[in-house]
């Protein structure tokens, strides 16, 4: 379906559904009018408008009449719930978290870019962002090092780690193990061990990095609780999730049946290659959750931002209302800070990202430097946060 089938297509009917007392009111704070409304957690694709008032949607439906102190325009355009981006090291860089506001995320979890030893800057980044943020602690406690974050055992410290976490309890979120061959080499195993005794203290989820690991994957997922996340779930042999002749490994079924999530994680280095991807949507294995592995060097590489990211699966022939899930509410699930987020529903809180499907000839690039041609591109138009309009990205 291209863009103008998908913009004309027939609107699907819905009734308008408002909050009583906003019923009465004369104006509203904000009205975002003739979008097309996409919500996958109410199975709603259809032309409408929103209304907000008091930082909460309370009207979503065809041709609201009312006056509003503003108004966004959105014909043509995307209104889909803000983008809850799970796996990113936003917290690397001080406005990190107002970029990626600016890209249209109103939630975002920065992946372990720290450790115990210097977790409380992470945390503070966090504590200052615009949207709700939250930290995963790296077990390696000095974080992201170029020669491996655990490749002395010594760094995955159970104690430095538990300490950190009770100190900062409300801002982190999970824990963080890294474990390919050159970040944990023939510690990964271990590492993650020791990754799940930290988290149980704290009934906390662990996310692992995966792809080029010593251990074989199987092995590894066998340590995997129910609310575990699995990122660069697209990355190449060895140890991806398929095997030689494109089936899913039966440990990464069993991991989603018990509940471990399976993320995207697209990064720039060693993690997504169009082909394992290819294979793994043709198996009908899709992802729980996209995330970015937002940093600011991917600004202008390969990321950009998350709606570049959400558009590879255009392109790959997902169907936008599932990349939209990906992004909205598959992810609110995953954390509990963003559990009330991913949604339009009346009485949600009014966070919401409008976006252009543009039609066009768009080069989308692997990490690997394999280049693939998509026939559309997503592009951040505006961003509201808690009822407010945010200024667009520079």
């Amino acid at each position: 379906m291209n863009r103008r089938q998908f913009i004309s297509t027939a609107t699907v009917a819905f009734v308008r559904i408002s909050d009583p007392l906003a019923a009465t009111a004369l104006k509203y704070d904000l009205m975002v009018k003739a979008g097309r409304v996409i919500d996958p957690s109410r199975k709603l694709n259809a032309i409408g408008d929103l209304a907000i008032t008091n930082g909460r949607i309370v009207a979503v439906g065809a041709n609201i009449s009312s006056d509003a102190t503003e108004t966004i325009d959105a014909r043509g355009k995307l209104v889909v719930p803000g983008l809850i981006d799970i796996h990113t090291h936003a917290t690397r860089v001080k406005d990190g978290p107002a970029l990626c506001l600016a890209d249209g995320v109103t939630g975002l979890v920065d992946a372990g870019s720290q450790g115990a030893d210097h977790i409380d800057e992470a945390v503070m980044v966090a504590k200052s962002a615009p949207q709700q943020c939250r930290v995963l602690i790296n077990i390696g406690r000095a974080g992201i090092l170029p020669e491996g974050d655990t490749m002395d055992i010594r760094g995955a410290d159970v104690g430095a780690a538990r300490e950190a976490i009770g100190r900062n309890r409300e801002m982190i979120a999970g824990v963080k193990a890294r474990l390919s061959r050159d970040v944990a080499g023939a510690n990964d195993f271990e590492v993650l061990r020791r990754s799940q005794e930290v988290a149980s203290s704290f009934h906390l989820p662990v996310m692992i990095h995966m792809g080029q690991t010593v251990s074989p994957l199987p092995r590894l997922l066998g340590l995997l609780k129910p609310g575990d996340v699995v990122t660069h779930m697209f990355a190449p042999p060895p140890n991806s999730i398929i095997d030689d002749s494109g089936h899913i490994l039966p440990e990464v079924i069993a991991a989603r049946r018990r509940g471990v999530r399976f993320d995207l994680g697209n990064g720039r280095t060693g993690h997504l290659r169009w082909d394992i991807a290819e294979r793994v949507l043709q198996a009908g294995f899709l992802p729980d959750t996209f995330s970015t592995d937002w940093t600011p060097e991917g600004r202008t590489a390969q990321v950009i931002d998350f709606p570049n990211v959400m558009s590879k699966f255009l392109m790959l022939g997902m169907p936008v209302d599932q990349v939209v899930a990906c992004a909205t509410v598959n992810a609110s699930r995953v954390f509990p800070v963003f559990r009330n987020r991913g949604t339009l529903k009346v009485g949600a809180p009014a966070d919401i990202a409008v976006l252009e499907l543009r039609e066009g000839t768009f080069e989308f690039v692997d990490n690997f430097g394999n280049k693939r041609i998509g026939r559309q591109r997503l592009f951040p138009s505006a961003t509201i946060l808690a009822g407010k309009r945010v200024a667009a990205r520079a």
